[in-house]
This record gives C-alpha cells, structure tokens and sequence, in this order.
C-alpha cells in the first residue's frame, strides 16, 4: 500500500497486512509530519459520487424505434406462386424503361416494394388503422410513444407519416413528430407525404393543409376511407412532381 505525505510528497510504503481496518495515522520519516491515511476524504467521496451522477445521466441510450406492425394472420397464397409473381413483377421493374408515353401514366407501385408508412396516432384506433393500411399494401410501423416515432423516423426515412394531433400529448408528440418532417432536407422532403389526423380539421382542406405544413389532412370521422384519400392525394402528389422525377431519375412516391 503506498501513502503519499501531504506536506512533503514523499511516497511510503506500507505492509497491507498491518493496516487497520478504519482510518490512522502515520509519521513521515522525512519531514516528521504525521499523515492521516485508510479512508478517503469526504471531499474525495463527494467528488466520486458527483462523477458517478454525471456519468449515470449522460450515458448512451440504445435507439428505440417503432417497431413493424404485424397485421392479423389470413390464409396465405401457395408459396411458389405467391414466389412466381413477385419475381415476375421484379424482372418487369428491371427491364422496362420509361419512355415518354410511360412518363404520363399514373405511377402504381409495384407490391415488392411497398409504401413505408409510420402511424402516430392514439391507442383508441392504431390496430385497426395500421390494419387498414397493411391491407392496402403498405409496410407499417407503429409508434407507442414520442421517442419510438422519433427514433424510427431517424432510422429510415418513410414514405408516409400520419400524424394525429392528439399523439402522446405528455411528451408533446405532434411538436417533435413535426419538427423532424421540418428538418429534412428539401430533397428528402420532397419523398414525405405527411398526413395530419384531425378531430375538427376538415378532410382535404389544402389551405389548412398549407398552413400545417402538411401534404394532407383527414379528419378522424373518415378513418375508413383513409387508404382510399391517401391513394388519391398521393397521386395528384405525384403528378404535381411528375416531370420533376422525370429529370432526376427518381421513382414516384
């Protein structure tokens, strides 16, 4: 065991065996000080557990995003054919190019490649909404709380955020949700179609829309036909960008 003496510095070596349990006190050889040794100060202690506190609060947290949704179980289509077609769609996507003609048919997305849509809305109707939407041929995920829609959003950008207004309203939901469709980059927004679910905001209003910085607005009345005016304002969304993509070379939404 080595003590150091305050006054002097100098380093002594002392036999373990023979220290006692609790503090004591020895003499410095050197400059004949005592120095008190066997338990560190209580400053010493505040600052270890101070550390201790800083470390606890600022440690990483694992992500936490919205997990996939899985929807009800229905009898599946035989495996090769179901195989089949989703080989023969690929091998369509591949080999045909867009010609002109092509360029001014409405865009349908092909079944292996699927919508991402996120769904940030209350417990009351999340199942049977994001059920709604996996019918439709969406890929869904579904968001508990603020940090998971967050976290998922972070993780991979979507094609399709909806957004209730009363969304995990402890943790200010619609705020953050929000914030992170205002951050992106115009490029990436471009490829965001944010929905915004509303109990008094009217279905299709585009100038609160506009005002929402939202691409749609549905009012919670009409959740049964939200697959149908998602596919509608979608493609009226994509026509809007039609010859935009054309140049960049990127799909439709």
């Amino acid at each position: 065991m080595i003590i150091v003496c305050q006054k002097c510095d100098t380093r002594l070596q002392v036999d373990e065996a023979k220290v006692p349990s609790g503090p004591f006190v020895i003499r410095c050889p050197k400059c004949n000080s005592s120095v008190e040794a066997g338990s560190p100060s209580s400053a010493q202690k505040d600052s270890t557990q101070g550390s201790e506190a800083t470390v606890n609060e600022y440690r990483f947290e694992q992500p936490n995003p919205a997990p996939l949704f899985e929807p009800e179980q229905k009898p599946a289509e035989p495996a090769a054919t179901a195989s089949a077609d989703k080989l023969a769609e690929l091998l369509q996507g591949l080999v045909t190019q867009p010609s002109a003609a092509a360029r001014n048919q409405p865009y349908v997305r092909p079944s292996w490649n699927p919508r991402k849509a996120l769904v940030c809305v209350p417990d009351e109707y999340r199942n049977s909404l994001a059920q709604s939407l996996v019918e439709n041929g969406y890929q869904v995920f579904v968001a508990q709380d603020t940090r998971q829609a967050v976290d998922r959003m972070r993780e991979n950008l979507m094609d399709v955020v909806l957004l209730d207004s009363r969304f995990d309203p402890t943790e200010q939901g619609p705020i953050f949700v929000s914030r992170e469709v205002n951050i992106l980059r115009p490029a990436q927004r471009r490829r965001l179609f944010f929905v915004l679910l509303s109990p008094t905001l009217r279905t299709m209003d585009s100038h609160t829309a506009f005002l929402n910085n939202v691409n749609a607005i549905i009012n919670t009345n009409e959740l049964e036909q939200l697959p149908k005016i998602i596919e509608h304002r979608v493609r009226e969304f994509n026509e809007f960008y039609r010859d935009f993509n054309y140049v960049l070379e990127v799909p439709a939404l």
